[in-house]
């Protein structure tokens, strides 16, 4: 299918979004809040047409408060929080997870710490008392312990011959040198061998708070039960953390470029530079020129450097806003001999749309995808309880998603083109290339991606 018979369908479903608006989305899911008798909060979709329940909990905290010395304890606490609580050992819990057919699962990214519980609602008590377990009494026993973190290990083994993830990690450490952004966040073979059981047990002390927890829940739960619920499986957490505060931070690596060679046909090349921070005001006009730029068939990167010159099967560009710094980040692969050209019409194409912002066909074009698309997210439960949590941590308020359409509408062309000029500043973009480039030159040596 096309980009014009795809954009035709986006502009009628957009059309819709605008004409019925909070039917077509808020009303259908239908969100309520509910505040359980000791003061912990969740937003709840309730769908009593099939008993199941799934719940998102989403903590602060993630990777960036793993210790100095020590990277890679947030992600190694997530593949062991399942693996044995209370006085169940690690086959146990599994084995009563499995005969319930209960989906509990903990996941780390740079700032969030996130758990996620599917389960029917026959079997939701016992669910519901396993997900606290692995919460408040984790077992760290020794042989799911080192089975673990073999695991991690091996998977770390792997990533080193994955050129995408050397030239992320050579882009992150270039950038982030000193702050914990720039740590690794599975770690690596030296930081995992010193991690002891009492760092595990320490790591969910410090991290499972109520502050900063945000809470979504859809299924076939009512809002009395829920709130009960609330406090059975959270209702004994601390209330406040004790990790230490982190700093806002800028990358350091401005406008800089670095090659780790590799013998590969071809190279990878991650590039990136300051962005802005989820609750800026331009955010929304970020929003559409990233779809402008770079979001699919038609827009300027691809266009450019896929379609009419055959130099790659994928290129990138988003918007990445963290908690402490607001980055925009891409990449592109091709040809060793035609990594200069990608680069350069990188440059360029970054260059024109920072002085030139979008044209008005663009705009309405781009306006109409991100709107005409939204609706496609709230396919599965599971989606829709961790769409929940997003917009509770952005502080975005509870109409926020019936809000959206009128957002994205709402940016101006003018607002865009001044958008542009802020934030695609060409001189400062930093190229992070794995493979054996020709005619180009680094500007400072790599760092090591593996320490």
């Amino acid at each position: 299918m096309n980009r014009s018979v795809i954009l035709s369908t986006f502009r009628f479903v957009g059309a819709l979004i605008v004409l019925v608006g909070s039917t077509t989305l808020t009303e259908a899911l239908e969100i309520t809040p509910v505040k359980s008798p000791g003061g912990i909060e969740a937003w709840l979709v309730e769908d009593h047409k099939n008993p199941i329940i799934t719940i998102r909990a989403s903590f602060a905290g993630g990777s960036r408060t793993d210790p100095p010395g020590k990277p890679g304890l947030a992600y190694l606490v997530s593949g062991l929080l399942d693996e044995g609580a209370g006085n169940l050992d690690s086959p146990t819990f599994q084995k009563v997870l499995e005969e319930n057919s209960i989906s509990l699962s903990f996941n780390t990214r740079t700032d969030t710490f996130s758990t996620s519980l599917s389960t029917l609602t026959e079997t939701s008590e016992k669910a519901f008392h396993l997900m606290r377990l692995a919460m408040t009494e984790p077992r760290f026993d020794a042989e799911p312990f080192a089975r673990i973190r073999s695991q991690v290990i091996a998977g770390l083994r792997s990533r080193r011959e994955n050129p995408k993830r050397i030239a992320g990690r050579v882009w992150w450490k270039a950038a982030f040198p000193d702050h914990p952004y720039g740590m690794a966040r599975r770690g690596t073979e030296a930081t995992l061998a010193q991690i002891t059981k009492d760092d595990l047990q320490a790591y969910v002390k410090s991290q499972f708070v109520r502050q900063g927890l945000f809470i979504g829940v859809v299924g076939d739960i009512t809002p009395e039960r829920l709130s009960q619920v609330l406090d059975q499986v959270f209702g004994t957490l601390p209330l406040h953390s004790e990790a230490p505060t982190i700093k806002t931070t800028t990358p350091a690596a401005v406008g800089e470029t670095m090659i780790v060679e590799r013998p590969l046909p071809q190279s990878v090349v991650v590039f990136g530079h300051k962005g802005i921070l989820r609750d800026d005001p331009d955010w929304y006009a970020a929003t559409v020129l990233f779809e402008i730029l770079a979001g699919g068939f038609g827009s300027r990167l691809t266009e450019e450097i896929r379609e009419k010159r055959g130099l790659t099967y994928g290129v990138s560009a988003y918007p990445l806003p963290l908690d402490y710094v607001g980055l925009v980040v891409g990449s592109v692969s091709t040809m060793n001999a035609r990594v200069r050209e990608s680069i350069n019409l990188v440059r360029q194409i970054w260059g024109e749309f920072g002085e030139h912002g979008p044209t008005d066909q663009e705009v309405r074009d781009a306006k109409a995808y991100i709107n005409g698309s939204y609706g496609l997210r709230f396919t599965d439960s599971g989606t829709i309880a961790g769409l929940l949590t997003a917009v509770q941590r952005s502080k975005l308020g509870i109409d926020y998603i019936n809000r959206r359409p009128d957002l994205i509408e709402a940016v101006s062309l003018e607002d865009l083109r001044r958008v542009a000029k802020r934030l695609f500043k060409v001189d400062e973009l930093t190229f992070a290339i794995v493979g054996k480039p020709d005619g180009v030159y680094p500007t400072r040596p790599a760092p090591d991606p593996e320490s």
